[in-house]
């Protein structure tokens, strides 16, 4: 028997390959490759949400647009303030929200008013309706108040000519609200990216075909419209593309045409039906092939014609963890918005955690609070890259860095929730 090595490539089980990015280098090549968008249009502001604005929005009233009442309680002249002693007051009308009083108060004289009524000419404070003792058209006052108490200035949320929001801010349902208030009907807002997407694999078939011999149902077209969908971005979904050099080549043209990005999923491993690379190199550039990281080292990214190319792995949980950690943020920068940092908790992991060092690993989990209120975090089981229920049973990842090993139980860890991800 000869005693010889084999001339093996390096695989995804092992720890270290040399070959591989580290997470934090890929994702400063991506940033650095990817220009946001220029091109904007006009829209109406229930369908700027979700958008990223194209120039800033500059308020052309103050809000609120008058001086108004903190509370319901009356108006009066603060020189009616009793130093000691109680003081009565004449109550002359009152002040509702859309309906003010037009009359001008004067020492002696109150309105009733209510919360964000327009208080009435000559009054400059507002009084609790809960410290006032009222008894028909008089009120009876003590020195527990103070002058100019309870107001709303003009412009104290607003001012007028003031810049509300900038340029690359994207639209959450605060934005919608904020901007409703200033009177805007329109916004100029940063076009939506085109995303073109497809699956590679000759096991692959679409929902409601059947299912021969080792064949699956394709889930990743799937997953990736629902991550895609949330995101905001244009999308076409080009389906499921055999693992034949023709098919491949002719899918990739097609979906370049037209989009920004083209995504595929599955056929950028080192297996024999793997023809990406070669077609790629024919049609675009290649940045990188692989990360240090589990699921999904055999991540690819770079240029298709004037399109971004993101290879995605085959494996469920594979396609959703880089996409995550790769994809959206490139997506955000495209989209002309901040992509920041996932937010990080520390907890305690209730589970043993199995690793090497080598890679970064994020392996799905629970996050939770324990008894005492402190976080918690527990593994959703068996972590390979197929099992896609580990992901729907997970609130979060436990990431574990590329130096740490095996972590006992009771150990803290970073967790990123999916809530600062999803």
């Amino acid at each position: 028997m000869s005693s010889a090595r084999l001339d093996v490539q390096p695989s995804c089980d092992d720890d270290y390959d040399p070959n591989s990015l580290t997470c934090a280098e890929a994702r400063l090549r991506i940033a650095a490759h990817v220009k946001p968008l220029l091109a904007a249009e006009s829209v109406p502001v229930r369908d700027a949400l979700g958008r990223v604005l194209a120039s800033p929005v500059v308020s052309r009233i103050d809000v609120p647009g008058h001086l108004n009442s903190a509370m319901d309680g009356y108006a009066i002249v603060a020189t009616d303030l009793p130093a000691e002693g109680v003081r009565e007051l004449t109550v002359i009308g009152s002040s509702f929200a859309g309906k003010p009083f037009y009359g001008t108060l004067v020492p002696g004289q109150a309105v009733r008013i209510m919360t964000g009524a327009v208080v009435p000419e000559g009054a400059d404070t507002i009084l609790l309706q809960e410290l006032v003792e009222a008894r028909g058209d008089r009120i009876r006052i003590d020195g527990r108040h103070q002058p100019r108490q309870h107001l709303r200035a003009i412009g104290e949320d607003i001012a007028r000519g003031q810049t509300i929001l900038t340029a690359g801010q994207r639209i959450t349902p605060a934005e919608l609200g904020l901007i409703a208030s200033l009177g805007i009907t329109e916004l100029k807002v940063l076009r939506k990216p085109r995303v073109a997407f497809f699956s590679t694999g000759d096991e692959l078939r679409s929902l409601g075909e059947p299912l021969g011999i080792g064949e699956i149902y394709d889930s990743n077209r799937y997953t990736l419209f629902g991550m895609l969908t949330r995101l905001g971005v244009e999308i076409a979904d080009l389906g499921v593309v055999a693992d034949d050099p023709d098919a491949l080549q002719a899918a990739f043209v097609s979906a370049s045409a037209d989009a920004d990005v083209v995504i595929t999923s599955g056929g950028v491993s080192v297996g024999e039906a793997d023809y990406t690379k070669e077609i790629l190199s024919r049609l675009g550039e290649v940045k990188f092939w692989k990360v240090a990281m589990k699921p999904g080292r055999p991540l690819a990214f770079g240029d298709l014609g004037h399109a971004l190319f993101f290879g995605l792995p085959g494996n469920p949980v594979s396609v959703m963890v880089t996409f995550y950690q790769f994809v959206q943020p490139a997506l955000l920068q495209l989209m002309g918005t901040s992509a920041s940092e996932y937010p990080v908790l520390r907890a305690h992991t209730t589970t043993l955690l199995k690793k090497r060092p080598g890679r970064v690993e994020y392996q799905r989990a629970r996050l939770a609070r324990d008894e005492n209120g402190a976080y918690v975090v527990s593994a959703t089981g068996d972590q390979g890259s197929g099992i896609l229920s580990s992901m729907s049973n997970a609130n979060c990842f436990i990431v574990l860095d590329m130096e740490t090993g095996r972590v006992e139980a009771g150990s803290l860890v970073d967790v990123q929730p999916f809530f600062g991800i999803v």
